[in-house]
């Protein structure tokens, strides 16, 4: 009967050791799936972070644009305002020396 047991328990523990095995390869392949998981985990949330980074920078040069032209506008009728006031300041002078020589 020892004769009988031998053989089995030799196929017994060659069955353990591929299993055993099979699952270190199951085991090895499960980590470098969660590996790559997470790589490309990383890798998304950095693209989603530059393209935020690309947005607010975008938004940041159009509001600097859109206030520089609204400064820009501003100063040109404040410009013409003076101009006017000047105008009429000089008008107002001739108008005066001409009364003075009458």
């Amino acid at each position: 009967m020892k004769k009988f047991l031998l053989p089995l328990a030799t196929v017994a523990a060659l069955g353990l050791a591929a299993c055993s095995n099979n699952a270190q390869n199951e085991t090895a392949e499960a980590g470098n799936a969660i590996a790559a998981d997470a790589n490309a985990t990383m890798s998304e949330a950095a693209d989603d972070v530059s393209a935020a980074t690309e947005g607010a920078i975008d938004s940041a040069e159009n509001a600097a644009d859109r206030a520089g032209a609204a400064i820009e506008g501003t100063a040109d009728r404040t410009g013409a305002a003076v101009e006017r006031g000047a105008d009429r300041v000089d008008n107002a002078a001739d108008a005066a020396g001409d009364e003075l020589r009458k």
